[in-house]
């Protein structure tokens, strides 16, 4: 048998690794990305460590690895800059530190680790036939191709998933509306990595592992609600919000080092879990088969995961039916426990009559930071399958065990 081919459709995070992990695992890969360029939109993504094994397990560890961890612990805090609890730092519980970085910086790493031509930019994906002698067609801009199997991961909206299951619902719009930004680091103190619970607001820090700062900001909605001036709109919600906020705020109208953008997002999600993840030939991951919200952080890390776990199943002996069959039984009670795990501490944060989140806020000070931590475990512990080198990389071979049974922690 010659060398199998994949198409992957999407040039996002996690179609991007899954290329990686197969081109590793012996297959030839194709990414048809629509976009003319891969420019990682402007802003920040928590790789938390079942992320960061999940990309040593291919070999991709030391791309990840530049610059500073997030150091210490992470932290929940009220407008006024109390603390409502602290959690402790993710490198002793786990083997390794969790790390932030721009975006960009991880799409870029990812499309070097990719073969030689395996990139095909501003070719979209339309569908999928099957052909005979178990291959499949891909439709794309660009003309047909011919694979043994495809990865669609293209995103919120996919096409594919509505294809191989047009009688789903779709996404479902999650009740809040966000704005993300990366600001310059310099001249400001260390910050802690943070978010602030309001009244139905939430504002979020993170410091990048290049000495940036990461900042997002949510707010119960309507869907479609336009402010005419999204910098004036955090100004008004968080500017009398604690320090650094208001100092943070500032830097959005900042020229220098470069112009500051404001990126602004309804929040949707797939509130009705498909029935699998695969049919036939073709795989779905990350947005495109789990959409889920951002209040765990998870969306681009389980796109990594499902990546690294779908080139494991198909290097394997079975034939591509039943590796993806294998897929959709490893990879959907994973997502669908951690999505709606997420959907529920959306809720949390929505609250804004004042007795319900004064409830919330004493339930959350009363919570022991060793039952939070513990709470995180299923999460953060996760194990990948081995990698095509078997050889431990350096967060493999520091890694702490953790006993964790596959389960949702309450």
């Amino acid at each position: 048998m010659g060398v199998r081919h994949a198409v992957v459709a999407g040039g996002g995070i996690g179609g991007l690794t899954a290329a990686v992990a197969l081109s590793r695992r012996g297959w030839r890969v194709t990414v048809c990305e629509r976009a003319s360029a891969l420019t990682g939109i402007g802003a920040g993504i928590v790789l938390a460590p079942n992320a960061l094994r999940a990309l040593e397990s291919i070999g991709l560890g030391p791309a990840v690895s530049a610059g500073e961890p997030l150091a210490g612990a992470l932290g929940l805090r009220t407008p006024d800059g109390a603390w409502l609890s602290r959690t402790g730092a993710t490198a002793s519980r786990y083997g390794v530190p969790a790390r932030a970085v721009h975006r960009g910086f991880l799409i870029d790493a990812l499309a070097a680790a990719l073969p030689p031509g395996a990139l095909r930019l501003g070719v979209s994906v339309g569908g999928v036939d099957e052909a005979a002698e178990g291959a499949v067609v891909v439709r794309t801009s660009a003309g047909e191709l011919r694979a043994d199997a495809v990865v669609a991961a293209d995103g919120l909206r996919s096409a594919l998933r509505g294809q191989l299951f047009p009688r789903h619902p779709g996404p479902r719009y999650a009740g809040e509306t966000g704005w993300r930004a990366v600001l310059s680091g310099a001249g400001l103190p260390v910050l802690p990595a943070a978010e602030t619970w309001g009244s139905g607001e939430r504002f979020g820090i993170v410091p990048l592992a290049d000495g940036r700062v990461y900042v997002y900001a949510t707010a119960a909605a309507g869907p479609g609600t336009r402010p005419a001036d999204h910098r004036a709109e955090l100004v008004r919600r968080f500017g009398a919000w604690h320090d650094p906020i208001p100092a943070l705020l500032e830097r959005l109208d900042r020229r220098e080092p470069g112009p500051v953008t404001v990126l602004h997002h309804d929040f949707h999600e797939l509130a009705e879990p498909l029935p699998r993840f695969h049919s036939g030939r073709v795989a779905l991951l990350g947005d495109a088969a789990h959409a889920m919200t951002p209040n765990l952080g998870q969306g681009g890390c389980q796109a990594i995961e499902d990546a690294v776990v779908l080139a494991h199943l198909l290097a394997g002996g079975t034939g591509v039916p039943a590796a993806l069959a294998a897929y959709t039984e490893a990879r959907l009670g994973r997502t669908t426990r951690i999505s709606r795990r997420s959907r529920r501490m959306g809720d949390l944060a929505r609250l804004s009559h004042p007795l319900a989140v004064s409830v919330r806020n004493f339930a959350v000070r009363a919570t022991p930071s060793a039952v939070t931590t513990r709470g995180l475990d299923t999460l953060l512990g996760w194990q990948p399958p081995p990698g095509p080198d078997p050889a431990p990389g350096p967060a493999q071979a520091s890694s702490r065990s953790v006993d964790i049974k596959e389960e949702e922690q309450q």
